[in-house]
């Protein structure tokens, strides 16, 4: 959704993307608190629902069902999405520590972590276990498991209703692909004791039928490879040993000073911890007024109230309090497609159920599925001739879908005198210019953009590599940077807390590249934008456009699609974990790869707004060559493809279409214009050094290419 652009003046972060906080995200992408910035941090770019677990193992749904997409929530709510994990919590300072980057302040956060169900405790299950929770890495390592061959060997450590679920899942998983198994179920108690004596001898009947073996009031000594050594010296042989044994909370909670409740933190009836800055929900919260067993249910309905009480925290209203229900409905799955019901004694079962709970289940996945997406003011009803063409039918795009078309800058560039200064020296098109100071060979660039994410830290890395791309693509050594930033109007506080994140980044990325910041501008206006004025030092003749010769190579560093991303993600298009691989794309730097090669280009430059095809066309212009492209051999970013057959387009594709009109278009040909974000060095080299320079480059971790060669003739790029 489209939210008017307020002055900012506090900071609520949500750690964690657990039920309780997708729900408030939301919410509040419906009824934003005006005045508040809003940041969710989290491991990954999505968080599973735990109630379509059993029903993955089992095979009834796919891998991407049970994701809650954050980072298109997130879009929705108007809110930045982080993605790392959270090490620490400070009321203190009242920061956030999250690895791999600068503290994130808060006024108010709320914690919705969830548990894991590891057991530190327990010999051997680091090193061969794989606890169910948190539920990413299991269903990854499940899906493997599942899909090898000969016998399946299988042991879940918990007896409670979750153990139960897992076993009946996985032994239905492992019949219906037709593999010999043993699935064991392993309790140091009586199994099923959290529900009542009828449901417990449903629950065994079924799990009898499917040929699960339950081995209870026994502890367990060690998980081995291939097997699980019980106390009285028995084995049970398993090389897929899970732990669904009760729940702990993760360490660093327990670390922050506040209260406590076996490692959970202790919350209020109005879910606030011991400091009232500091809210938690679900289950890696212990309600002290109330206390209840972890069950997902419990984080759903805390949502509102979680909501509610965090505006009222922000605006200094008054606080809601929230009261748990005695009991509620548990659907338990028991493998095929059939279900368990129980609530308040009365036990029922059958397929129904199972249709029943898929339907509770996929109707709140549902609320996260169907997001409104952003569109676009109306014009209104009298206005200027032409104004419904300039703005197009979408929000403008960010990064370089924000620049200016290949087409008018050349227009306006092209009346200029050439420089009178016998320490300039002209350049055939190259984005960076070339001095003379002191007898050294100096580049200059400056480069900005319009913010793609409302994280400064991620946009600053972002920015930082596309405007080092200018100077890396003439093989020059980076040396200083200046610093222009425009940021939200916000209070004095947030500009604090905003700027130490962007400053700390910036100096960080251009250090590791051997620039150093030596000083910038800074403003607010209406939206992040942030930029780099950059020069750097050759030691030998630059790279420029021109020296293309006929023959040469043609290796592309990083896959083509950042446009198509960014402007599938404005719209709610784009799948998130696409989207942030996507965000390591452009956040790689190309220090090592430029030295690499700039020993052997003959032409080089960086592909950025104009598009592959656009900036190949420049390197054609300038050495008078033509170019063939492997159309097949070009990489492209995860998703991109798709995107650009349904039609997604950045805003400046139009005006890059039009410089190489004789291209075919369509499918992955679009990709040719799409405008790049902080894309790879494109380089021209001696054909028989292509295939050594592409493998040291994917050594070093760039998914370089060779896309083509440079041919004779008039400049004009063709496909081949």
């Amino acid at each position: 959704m489209d939210h008017p652009r307020l002055p900012l003046t506090r900071d609520l972060v949500l750690v964690g993307g657990g039920h309780s906080h997708a729900l408030v995200l939301r919410k509040w992408g419906m009824a934003p608190l005006p005045g508040a910035r809003l940041t969710v941090i989290n491991p990954g770019p999505s968080a599973p629902y735990s109630g379509m677990l059993p029903g993955y193992v089992a095979g009834h749904y796919p891998r991407e069902a049970l994701d809650i997409d954050l980072v298109s929530l997130a879009r929705f709510a108007g809110a930045r999405v982080i993605l790392g994990e959270v090490t620490g919590l400070d009321p203190a300072t009242r920061q956030i520590s999250v690895t791999g980057r600068p503290p994130v302040g808060y006024d108010v956060a709320s914690v919705n972590v969830g548990i894991t169900s590891d057991m530190p405790d327990l010999q051997g299950f680091a090193e061969h276990g794989i606890p169910a929770k948190p539920l990413g890495p299991f269903a990854a390592r499940w899906q493997n498991y599942l899909s090898g061959d000969g016998p399946a060997e299988v042991a879940v450590i918990g007896g409670g209703v979750a153990g139960a679920e897992l076993a009946m899942a996985m032994a239905h998983a492992l019949k219906s692909s037709g593999r010999a198994m043993r699935v064991t179920l392993i309790d140091s108690a009586t199994a099923l004791a959290a529900v009542g004596d009828k449901a417990a001898g449903k629950l065994r009947a079924a799990i009898r039928d499917l040929g699960v073996e339950i081995v209870e009031n026994i502890d367990v000594r060690a998980v081995y490879a291939e097997h699980v050594e019980l106390a009285d010296g028995r084995t049970v042989p398993s090389r897929f040993t899970t732990g669904a044994a009760g729940a702990r909370a993760y360490g660093w909670l327990a670390e922050t000073g506040l209260a406590t409740h076996d490692g959970f933190l202790s919350v209020d009836a109005h879910l606030r911890s011991s400091d009232p800055a500091v809210f938690a929900a679900g289950d890696c919260a212990h309600l002290t007024h109330d206390p209840r067993p972890k069950a997902g249910v419990y984080a759903v309905r805390e949502a509102p109230v979680l909501f509610d009480n965090l505006c009222a925290t922000l605006s200094g209203m008054k606080l809601r309090r929230y009261s748990p229900q005695k009991d509620y409905l548990k659907l338990i799955s028991l493998g095929g497609k059939s279900a368990l019901g129980e609530r308040t004694g009365l036990t029922f079962a059958g397929r129904w159920v199972w249709r029943w709970k898929n339907h509770i289940d996929q109707t709140f996945m549902d609320r996260f599925r169907d997001l409104p997406a952003m569109t676009p003011p109306d014009l209104p009803p009298i206005h200027a001739l032409g104004m419904d063409a300039v703005p197009g039918d979408k929000p403008m795009c960010g990064g370089c879908g924000a620049k200016i078309g290949r087409g008018a800058l050349r227009a306006a560039l092209a009346p200029l005198p050439a420089p009178a200064r016998t320490d300039i020296t002209p350049l055939p098109g190259d984005d960076a210019a070339l001095l003379t100071v002191g007898g050294q060979r100096q580049v200059l660039t400056s480069d900005h953009l319009r913010a793609v994410t409302e994280d400064p830290v991620l946009m600053t890395r972002i920015a930082a590599v596309h405007a080092l791309g200018d100077i890396w693509a003439m093989g020059a050594a980076p040396q200083v940077a200046t610093v222009t930033l425009i940021l939200p109007r916000m209070s004095p506080e947030l500009q604090e807390r905003t700027m130490a994140e962007i400053m700390a980044t910036a100096s960080q990325v251009l250090r590791e590249a051997g620039a150093e910041i030596v000083g910038g501008h800074s403003s607010m206006g209406d939206e992040m934008t942030i930029g780099f004025s950059i020069t750097g030092l050759c030691e030998r003749n630059p790279i420029t456009l021109s020296g293309a010769q006929p023959g040469d190579a043609l290796i592309l560093t990083k896959p083509l699609g950042s446009g198509v991303m960014m402007a599938a993600e404005m719209a709610l298009q784009a799948r998130g974990a696409e989207v942030a691989a996507a965000y390591d794309h452009m956040t790689r730097a190309q220090s090592a790869a430029a030295r690499l090669l700039a020993q052997q280009a003959h032409a080089m430059t960086d592909v950025t707004g104009f598009g592959l095809a656009g900036h190949l066309a420049g390197i054609c212009e300038a050495s008078g060559v033509s170019a063939r492209l492997d159309l097949d051999a070009v990489p492209v970013m995860a998703g991109a493809e798709r995107l650009a057959r349904a039609g997604v387009r950045s805003t400046l594709f139009g005006d890059n279409r039009t410089q190489a009109p004789d291209l075919p278009e369509g499918g992955k040909a679009d990709l040719l214009f799409d405008p790049q974000t902080a894309g790879g060095l494109l380089a021209a080299v001696p054909a028989d050094q292509a295939e050594a320079l592409v493998q040291a480059l994917r050594q070093g971790g760039d998914p370089a290419a060779c896309i083509g060669h440079v041919t004779a003739g008039p400049p004009q790029l063709t496909l081949g």
